[in-house]
């Protein structure tokens, strides 16, 4: 069920920093940049290996990332995993007692379906279920 790591988010204030850095020390360009107005980030994405970084900005006071950044500061977000069959996956882990933020799937960066898993059910990492269109 589960074929890779996706990418890691990270949370930052601001994107042009990391672009600066990336640019200047690693020669890298990124390889998606877009707004994905339903969980109000900018995302930035840069791939590595396999796969990617992923940075994102808040659009606005009311993101999540606001939130995340004012309670801990710039750093890791969550860990995100590519599934073959996310609403199998999801109806496993509810029927398992798992806990999830998103019952259901919803539209995420680069058109794929996501859903987060609570940190509470994974020893307090937040993880993100992602599924190419």
């Amino acid at each position: 069920m589960i074929r890779k790591i996706d990418h890691i988010g990270i949370a930052v204030h601001s994107l042009q920093p990391i672009r600066t850095l990336f640019r200047t020390i690693f020669n890298l360009e990124p390889e998606y940049e877009e707004e994905v107005p339903d969980q109000k980030v900018r995302v930035l994405g840069y791939r590595i290996g396999e796969s990617h970084f992923e940075f994102l900005e808040p659009l606005d006071a009311t993101s999540p990332i606001s939130s995340f950044l004012e309670k801990r500061g710039e750093g890791l977000h969550h860990v995100a995993i590519s599934v073959d069959d996310i609403s199998a996956l999801l109806a496993k882990m509810k029927a398992n007692n798992v806990r999830l933020i998103d019952d259901t799937p919803r539209k995420g960066a680069g058109g794929k379906q996501i859903a987060f898993v609570h940190p509470r059910s994974l020893h307090g990492v937040l993880l993100e279920l992602s599924q190419e269109e």
